[in-house]
């Protein structure tokens, strides 16, 4: 596991001819907004690599961990292609709300993010694999395995379980949590695909970023026996 403490906005765990895997800290978005921000994850990258980037998936602003961007439009397409079909496999770690009663299972049903709303999108059929891993007093920590990829889909499925992820604001309220995080405590630590081009199977974990591991430490008092 890769466990080196992280101050720039990324750091580069996979590079080839085609491909650059990242792990990305907190608060730094992948593309500009309708606000123009200056400075993004694709434009820092672009900036070190001295070439093109085309990101192939998307991370929340306030999620850390992996993300795979593309050194070319036509491998960005088949990496989007492999997402789409399934083929490429993530896992997140989540701190949520309370606890849950079934330990391991699906989250299954029709979403629709906020923004798709407002444009008169219909909504989608998600599923997310979950496993509970560890139990406190007032939040749980879970294994999240999307198997679609519904915009904000993890962290609508938790808050229509009763169980937002911890710092949730766009659909929970912070009066809605007995313990807070200063971000969303959502991490993408798992990564696994075959490569467009060598078709060799690619699989990268990391470790949690520091700020989760503080938090685990400082709430270790309050930790249940699953």
């Amino acid at each position: 596991m890769h466990n080196r403490a992280m101050k720039k906005p990324f750091e580069i765990l996979f590079n080839d001819d085609y491909l650059v895997v990242l792990n990305k800290i907190a608060k730094v978005l992948i593309q500009p907004s309708p606000k123009k921000e200056k400075y993004t994850l694709t434009s820092l990258l672009k900036e070190k690599m001295k070439e093109r980037v085309f990101p192939c998936h998307r991370l929340d602003r306030e999620t850390t961990g992996l993300i795979i961007y593309a050194k070319d439009k036509e491998t960005q397409r088949e990496v989007m292609q492999g997402f789409k079909t399934r083929g490429i496999k993530k896992k997140y770690i989540a701190f949520i709300k309370g606890r849950l009663i079934r330990k391991r299972g699906v989250l299954a049903g029709s979403i629709l993010d906020k923004e798709g709303a407002y444009f008169g999108e219909k909504s989608k059929e998600a599923m997310t694999i979950y496993k509970v891993l560890k139990e406190f007093r007032d939040f749980s920590i879970v294994q999240l395995e999307p198997l679609t990829g519904r915009t904000n889909q993890l962290r609508i499925q938790l808050a229509k379980l009763g169980n937002p992820i911890l710092g949730e604001r766009k659909y929970a309220f912070r009066r809605d949590f007995k313990v807070n995080f200063k971000r969303l405590a959502l991490h993408s630590f798992f990564i696994e695909f075959i490569h467009p081009i060598s078709k060799e199977k690619v699989s990268l974990k990391i470790d949690l970023p520091e700020e989760m591991k503080e938090f685990i430490r400082r709430h270790s008092f309050n930790a249940l026996t699953l």
